[in-house]
């Protein structure tokens, strides 16, 4: 179990800040009252929540909405996805060579409060661009800052910072992965299995998974990583319909369901009703 919630500033530390990079021109950064800024002049301001948005221009797209994270939270709290956090968890102790965790596309830090109860001497930044997620992410654990930034775009964050990367269900940029690992790290991706939620998606009408998601994967990091193991896991989840609404209304097809034809599908499903979860847990190694 994580920690009880705490300062959203403890997280900013030294610990942590010591890797924190300008986004606009790459210089460290030093801690000055509420803001962090880097020699150059450039400033960022700390929220109130405890999360620092370090971004270099305005965010192209804006993450979860609060709506659902909301739903992720109702969801998670649940346990539907234990099996899946603790894959996660396991994978990222037994990889850990020391450094940050990182946590891109982390959402509220689920998964990466689990990684660091199992690692207590690591420290974590989970990195979202969604700031309803990273308002969360920022009280969530007691070694957790969490970062608004764009996973496609330049990660601020110093080279060879990361000792464990994670990516859960969560957008993958290769280059910027590769600088920020260190030589000896790991990177553990979760990707869902063509099975994955298959009792639902058609009644449901929701977005299929991509068939062609491995053959990209291995494109994508063929020339940078290796695959030092890869791993699936399956699992049958009891949801109730009011489970099966926050499961909906998390994922991607959160942005195109009518609420009301929803509610009309859901009703017509067994309450619980069993639903598969399947997924695999890949880690990859940088190529030395």
């Amino acid at each position: 179990m994580s920690p009880e919630p705490t300062s959203p500033d403890a997280a900013l530390r030294a610990e942590v800040l010591r890797w924190l990079r300008c986004p606009v021109c790459g210089a460290g950064l030093d801690a000055h009252g509420r803001s962090l800024r880097c020699g150059a002049g450039h400033t960022f301001d700390l929220a109130r929540q405890g999360h620092v948005q370090l971004t270099a221009a305005p965010l192209a797209h804006i993450g979860d909405s609060a709506a659902m994270v909301a739903a992720r939270g109702r969801f998670l709290a649940a346990g539907h996805f234990d099996p899946l956090t603790s894959a996660v968890r396991d994978a990222a102790a037994r990889a850990w060579p020391g450094g940050l965790v990182l946590d891109a596309g982390a959402g509220t830090g689920h998964h990466t409060c689990a990684v660091l109860d199992a690692l207590p001497d690591a420290w974590g930044i989970a990195v979202d661009a969604s700031k309803a997620a990273a308002r969360i992410a920022a009280r969530a654990h007691p070694r957790l800052a969490a970062v608004v930034a764009d996973v496609w775009r330049t990660l601020p964050l110093a080279d060879d910072s990361v000792g464990v990367l994670i990516d859960v269900f969560a957008p993958r940029n290769a280059a910027e992965f590769a600088r920020v690992l260190r030589p000896v790290g790991a990177l553990v991706i979760v990707t869902p299995a063509a099975d994955h939620l298959a009792e639902l998606i058609t009644t449901l009408d929701l977005l299929r998974v991509d068939p062609e998601k491995p053959a990209r994967l291995a494109d994508a990091f063929g020339a940078g990583f290796r695959v030092a193991s890869s791993r699936p896991y399956r699992w049958i989840m009891g949801i109730d319909h009011d489970g099966v609404g926050a499961l909906v209304g998390m994922g991607p097809s959160a942005w195109h369901a009518d609420a009301d034809s929803l509610a009309a599908r859901i009703a017509t499903l067994p309450d619980p009703v069993s639903v598969t979860a399947s997924v695999t847990v890949t880690v990859l190694r940088p190529r030395l």
